[in-house]
């Protein structure tokens, strides 16, 4: 078999095989989306990826028989290690992610790598995987592996699981639901009902974004974000740098009427964020968007017609969580963002999520609109 031998990476070039090994590892998985070549590069690069302005990362290589066989991530998000043991990070907490192995010996050799570094860093607890912050893809695909993710979500092969689950030293930390459901059927009655009672209340007022004011209509989506979600499990702030980041990236695939803001006594205190699966248009190009993919995915990009919508972002401010107000907003979000997917994009399924398998709120919204499980992603949890 050959000795295999674990490199830390660091040059361009490097970054650029550690990158290339994901597409030939992946290639026969017809469920596996190419991302996009050069957004792929740009995650991994310091300079490009602004995740970087505060973490400390170290990718590694292992090679076998002068070939390259696997790759994994190994970082410290000094944001993260911040903040309360109780909302699943905190200090000593360590992350790896990236995975990819051609088989179980080179995986654990990967892993067994990464933790020695995270150890060496001062580390006394691994979370993984994490590719690479809990904003990007976080989690190993445990449930859902007979069908391709949506934008945004990661999708890694079975075997890859049973790798971790061999070493027996990982227990599951926490469990990310993803959501599935025919969107072209009305809610059932009682939640019809609900939405119709809010649109008879004087003080509630649910609009589009307007995309031309971006800027400031994605402070006001980060502000409401970051009190909605700042208690919850995994919470990890914005910075800046990457609030600017992720505006660039997803302006091409923000549509006014697919961005909802809810406000209550003419104050902003709701949103829900829906893209079309921009997975569907990339996935036949297999990364590459030259010589002519770019023409198509600038056309598409113009008016989606998708199979699916895709929520990634909900929330409600911390005083109304918890309240009727809470979940009548979220419905009548859900619901008018349902008849524009359907109207004016072609969309017939929605998903939802990740949802923390705990937040019973957002369990109980995905029950009473009839979703169910699709997918499911199990972030680990070991003592170094």
């Amino acid at each position: 078999m050959g000795e295999i031998t674990i490199v830390p990476i660091g040059t361009a070039a490097e970054r650029k095989e550690f990158v290339d090994l994901a597409y030939r590892l992946n290639a026969s998985d017809p469920n596996w989306v190419p991302p996009l070549h050069m957004e792929a590069v740009e995650l991994v690069t310091p300079g490009k990826n602004p995740f970087f302005e505060h973490a400390d990362v170290q990718f590694f290589l292992a090679r076998q028989n002068g070939r390259t066989v696997g790759r994994i991530s190994a970082h410290i998000d000094h944001l993260a290690v911040g903040m309360d043991p109780v909302q699943g990070m905190g200090p000593g907490t360590g992350n790896w992610g990236m995975l990819e192995a051609e088989d179980q010996a080179i995986a654990h050799a990967l892993i067994a790598r990464a933790e020695a570094w995270l150890r060496d860093k001062g580390m006394t607890r691994v979370l993984a995987p994490m590719s690479m912050s809990v904003w990007e893809e976080p989690g190993q695909l445990t449930k859902g592996f007979d069908h391709p993710p949506t934008v945004m979500m990661g999708h890694q092969p079975e075997r890859y699981n049973d790798y971790i689950l061999a070493l027996g030293d990982y227990a599951p930390a926490k469990l990310l639901n993803t959501y599935e459901l025919d969107i072209t059927k009305p809610f059932p009655p009682l939640i019809q009902r609900i939405v119709q009672s809010g649109e008879k209340n004087p003080r509630i007022r649910i609009r589009n974004v307007d995309k031309s004011k971006f800027d400031t209509e994605a402070a006001l989506i980060l502000d409401i974000l970051n009190d909605a979600w700042s208690d919850n499990w995994g919470f990890v702030p914005f910075t800046d740098t990457e609030i600017k980041y992720a505006g660039k990236k997803f302006k091409p695939i923000v549509h006014n009427d697919l961005i909802m803001v809810a406000e209550y006594d003419g104050e902003p205190v709701a949103f829900m964020m829906t893209l079309p699966d921009l997975n569907e248009a990339i996935k036949p190009m297999g990364g590459k968007l030259f010589p002519f993919n770019f023409i198509k995915l600038l056309l598409w990009l113009r008016k989606p017609r998708v199979r699916t919508m895709r929520v990634p972002l909900m929330g409600v401010r911390k005083k109304l969580q918890s309240s009727r107000l809470a979940s009548q907003l979220a419905f009548m979000m859900i619901e008018y963002i349902r008849r524009n997917s359907v109207a004016n994009y072609g969309a017939s399924r929605g998903e939802i999520g990740w949802i923390l398998e705990d937040n019973q709120g957002m369990v109980a919204i995905a029950d009473a609109i009839e979703s169910r499980v699709n997918k499911v992603y199990t972030i680990y949890e070991k003592a170094l």
